[in-house]
């Protein structure tokens, strides 16, 4: 059988490629495998400090992957260029704020995130779940589309792809292990809520309540998003000065 040698590879695809897979693949090994464990990691060491143990395996994966991509971002093959088209930049960066809105949803307690309160698992039904039963889901769909959009190669395209895979497992995941802690209760919340954007609205399941929105939480995350935005370039500095 013929092996595959560096040397039979297309210069475009470079080693952080393959890299970058691998660490999409570690991360979702640790955080979906911790999701997994958490009723069993609970019964043993407690809700408080099984938190911090996801906190301390998850964040520091997710960190070194956002550096990864931010220092390798512009490798691979260029398959557009787009930036310099009027109304890019603005759109790339609606869709970003939108996806933000998505991927940190204000239905989450922090407190019970940073386990300063006892962390609980809920079965939310207003705000953005009537939207879709899994925002970050959709929401890192919308920021790979923008991100891709707006970069155009190859090493874009293998993460995003690598991120969505892993957000789609996470959706029957995630059903999966709300099914099982909760049963009947969460099948109810299933039939009355979507995985698609606004498709229960749109059939009449759900109703849209803005005022579920006009929440102190949802202005924190706004904000959190705003500031996210002036901080952007200098991220891009930092990050750069990184060896990943």
């Amino acid at each position: 059988m013929a092996q595959i040698s560096p040397s039979t590879l297309p210069n475009w695809l470079t080693p952080s490629h393959f890299i970058m897979i691998g660490l999409l693949l570690m991360f979702a090994i640790v955080h979906s495998g911790l999701a997994a464990l958490r009723m069993w990691g609970e019964s043993k060491i407690g809700v408080r400090l099984y938190r911090v143990l996801f906190a301390l395996l998850s964040i520091p994966l997710a960190t070194v992957l956002i550096i990864y991509f931010f220092n390798h971002r512009y490798e691979g093959l260029v398959l557009w260029q787009v930036q310099g088209i009027p109304g890019i930049k603005t759109t790339v960066w609606i869709l970003s704020f939108i996806s933000f809105l998505f991927l940190y949803p204000a239905t989450f307690n922090l407190l019970e995130i940073a386990a300063v309160a006892k962390p609980e698992v809920h079965l939310y039904e207003t705000g953005i779940i009537r939207i879709s039963r899994h925002p970050q889901m959709v929401g890192q769909v919308i920021w790979c589309i923008a991100h891709t959009l707006w970069l155009g190669t190859t090493f874009t395209i293998v993460t995003s792809l690598g991120l969505i895979a892993h957000h789609i497992f996470a959706v029957w995941h995630g059903d999966r292990r709300l099914t099982k802690r909760y049963g009947e209760s969460f099948i109810k919340v299933k039939e009355r809520t979507s995985i698609i954007p606004m498709l229960a609205i749109l059939d009449g399941r759900q109703k849209l309540e803005i005022k579920e929105f006009l929440k102190p939480a949802y202005v924190g995350v706004t904000g959190f998003i705003l500031f996210f935005w002036w901080l952007h370039p200098w991220l891009m500095t930092a990050t750069a000065r990184v060896s990943l």
